[in-house]
């Protein structure tokens, strides 16, 4: 069986290191981390997990078939690199790198050498996205109008990315998940109250060449938490509200439809308003299902939902709205192989 090796133990290595472990997809289960203080408490957190306090150290273990990253997002890229290079399968803690051109070496380098390359968008797994994604690619909410999202909250200030690549990439993520099509152009604008460089407010706007709209807010300093997105189709709407553990998910059947009086020459506006449906969805740790389709991965030899590819495009629209924050708002145009 091969072992994983979870690099990192702050606040998201913790939650890898407990999951890998229950999963038993992987042995050993290998706690790194360069501090001593936080590699003793790891290994008595999790008594099944074995230590090592270097990662060039995990790198050089035979036994060790794969790596987690829960680090700093600056170091995605030099480390997710260094153990592709050493034959090792990789999983990164989102965003995938701090630069698309960053996030496509990985994914060309992970290709070159036919190993799994996943990226820790834990959304991508909620029981809650799943379903609404069932419902989307269905085809019963129509042709989707628009995105209007929500994620708001004091804190966590992050000191290497701003507001939008810590908070937007859930979103974009959840976005990214339920269509295929890829925004054409972005806009965003943004402001540090705190520092001169990192944003704590946020506001992106994507365009698509269907007509898909989607309008995305987040904010560090706001004295109330929301976690709220409105879909909105032709024929039907959601609303997803994450932090509702009931009914985190709400299918509308509501919708508006124009038509031309054609004796008064105006333009009028007809609603519908019907019922309103609460899906059952599983309790299940979202985070549980990701390192269970990572594991499936490594051993058959496919492919993860969150790989490397899904992982480069997010990065290029954060990109693209880092850009577009910097030129106060201007709209950036994408194109996509």
């Amino acid at each position: 069986m091969p072992g994983i090796a979870i690099v990192g133990y702050g606040y998201w290595g913790p939650k890898l290191v407990r999951n890998f472990l229950q999963n038993a997809a992987f042995s050993p289960v290998v706690i790194v981390e360069e501090n001593a203080d936080r590699l003793a408490r790891g290994l008595r957190e999790n008594p099944g997990a074995q230590g090592l306090g270097s990662f060039a150290e995990a790198l050089q273990r035979a036994d060790l078939a794969a790596v987690a990253l829960a680090t700093p997002v600056a170091t995605h890229h030099p480390l997710a690199k260094a153990a592709l290079l050493a034959g090792k399968h990789v999983l990164v803690e989102k965003p995938l790198a701090t630069t698309a051109v960053h996030a496509e070496e990985l994914v060309a380098l992970a290709a070159a050498r036919k190993l799994v390359l996943g990226v820790d968008h834990t959304y991508v797994y909620h029981a809650a996205v799943q379903r609404i994604r069932e419902f989307v690619r269905s085809g019963e909410l129509g042709q989707l109008a628009y995105i209007d999202s929500s994620r708001i909250n004091l804190g966590l200030f992050q000191h290497d990315v701003n507001v939008l690549w810590d908070l937007a990439v859930h979103d974009l993520a959840i976005i990214n998940t339920l269509t295929d099509e890829r925004p054409v152009t972005v806009q965003a604008i943004g402001v540090a109250h705190l520092t001169q460089h990192i944003e704590n407010i946020g506001i992106l706007i994507l365009r698509y060449a269907s007509g898909l709209f989607v309008h995305i807010n987040c904010s560090w300093v706001s004295p109330v938490k929301l976690r709220h997105m409105l879909i909105g189709g032709d024929k039907k709407m959601i609303v997803y509200d994450d932090l509702d553990g009931n009914e985190p998910v709400k299918i509308y059947d509501t919708g508006v439809v124009a038509r031309t009086d054609e004796e008064r020459n105006r333009l009028l506006y007809e609603y519908r308003a019907g019922d309103v449906y609460s899906p059952r969805i599983p309790q299940r740790e979202a985070l549980a299902n990701l390192v269970a389709d990572f594991a499936q991965a490594v051993q058959a030899g496919g492919r993860p939902v969150s790989d490397g590819r899904f992982g480069a495009d997010t990065v290029r629209i954060l990109e693209a709205a880092q850009q577009s924050v910097k030129n106060r708002g201007a709209e950036i145009p994408l194109t996509w192989k």
